[in-house]
């Protein structure tokens, strides 16, 4: 099994949410699932950052101050493709139709269990990386996305979170070439002050673990998972 003391993942989200209870339990469930998380209390804080950093998904409430979460969905459906997870108390059909023809790619009515929620995040990022399964498999390796594990040949193998968060995004863009500041950008949240500088190190023990050609390295770009 991975292991699970470093709250550190490939996969950044934001949580546009005003209601400062829900928006801390939505963070610190997605952060206990190895998500490096970023939050918004407003509607213009949230498209300044959804349009300002790369996020893996948004999770966005329709009713927020200064712009609702129609209006940023609309604005940022101009320029990106983020998959979005729309929360909401409105349950009318009406609404669910608006908010999947404005571009939200899924929908799920306040209240809600978190572990759906999870769930679901988890499928529209699987979604937008082709990917239809919590399986992926590289050669004789296997990645588990739901439970962060790792098989080479069937044997499990023991990667830390970082090292596993490092591999996931690869594995995820496979075929395509990740710069250093790329990782380092999905590998923190806006609450760490410092970038690891032992990215190599964790290159190194990745392929120590699962093979030197797992990770291809792209002498001045960075580093890819090939095809």
């Amino acid at each position: 099994m991975v292991e699970t003391a470093e709250t550190i993942t490939a996969m950044r989200i934001l949580v546009v949410e005003d209601e400062p209870r829900l928006q801390r339990n939505l963070a610190k469930a997605l952060r206990e699932e190895g998500y490096a998380v970023d939050a918004a209390s407003d509607g213009g804080d949230g498209i300044f950052k959804a349009e300002t950093y790369d996020y893996d998904a948004i999770v966005l409430d329709v009713m927020l101050p200064k712009l609702d979460g129609w209006e940023i969905l609309e604005r940022l459906r101009k320029t990106k493709q983020t998959p979005v997870l729309m929360l909401t108390a409105r349950d009318a059909p009406s609404d669910r139709v608006r908010g999947l023809d404005t571009g939200a790619d899924d929908y799920l009515i306040k209240p809600f269990d978190l572990p759906e929620l999870l769930a679901r995040v988890r499928a529209l990022i699987r979604r937008s990386a082709n990917k239809t399964t919590n399986n992926i498999e590289i050669g004789d390796v296997s990645l588990d996305t739901r439970t962060r594990s790792v098989t080479r040949n069937g044997n499990p193998v023991t990667l830390t979170a970082r090292e596993f968060a490092i591999l996931e995004y690869l594995v995820l863009h496979r075929g395509e070439v990740i710069s250093r500041t790329e990782l380092f950008e999905h590998l923190f949240d806006e609450n760490d002050d410092t970038l690891s500088n032992l990215l190599d190190v964790h290159i190194f023990s990745i392929r120590k673990k699962l093979g030197a050609e797992i990770i291809a390295t792209r002498r001045g770009q960075g580093y890819c998972v090939e095809k």
